[in-house]
């Protein structure tokens, strides 16, 4: 999978080439390093979870773009939605992480990369958050008899932040390109 940009599934992958030191801990390029390689775990957690729900989602939109009843029941949508709010949950720890980069004594090309990186993660916990609450959606009104409207304005909302950190990614992308000394393929 290519490092940093979102594509088509809308999963995330973050590598920075963060040489690992032994000096003491105390060490700001160290601790980046540490808190990289957690980001990156979890940002993977996030992957496998995010995989798993994708054919829920593609299904439910649409049949609710078209106006069909999503065939699932309620009961898939709760377990689709605990599993989106775990992914979730991975993509804010990573993202807690990197915001711990942005305040190590590293250089500014780090600090600002990670930054980019952060404003993708939060638009895309965003649309993680407004998927949430489409699944709510379905699992309290399955047929969409009274929802309909909301469940479509709320996919619109997910495909906007989904395309706007999909934005985000690229031009953390770009900016890694340009300083490729941060960052190293998987």
């Amino acid at each position: 999978m290519p490092c940093i940009l979102v594509r088509q599934t809308l999963l995330v992958m973050i590598t920075l080439s963060l040489p690992l030191f032994t000096a003491c801990s105390s060490d700001p390029r160290e601790q980046a390093n540490d808190s990289v390689v957690e980001a990156n775990e979890a940002i993977e957690e996030h992957n496998q979870l995010f995989a798993e729900v994708r054919s829920t989602y593609a299904e439910a939109k649409e049949a609710v773009e078209t106006g069909d009843e999503p065939s699932e029941e309620a009961e898939r949508f709760t377990e689709t939605r605990e599993t989106m709010e775990e992914a979730r949950a991975r993509l804010s720890e990573a993202r807690q992480l990197l915001a711990e980069v942005r305040n190590l004594d590293v250089e500014a090309e780090l600090r600002d990369y990670v930054g980019l990186l952060s404003e993708a993660l939060d638009t895309h916990i965003a649309a993680e958050d407004r998927e949430i609450d489409f699944y709510q959606i379905l699992e309290e009104d399955p047929s969409l008899e009274d929802d309909r409207e909301q469940a479509l304005d709320i996919l619109n909302q997910v495909d906007d932040f989904y395309q706007r950190a999909s934005a985000d990614y690229r031009q953390a992308q770009e900016f890694a390109d340009e300083n490729p000394e941060l960052i190293r393929e998987r």
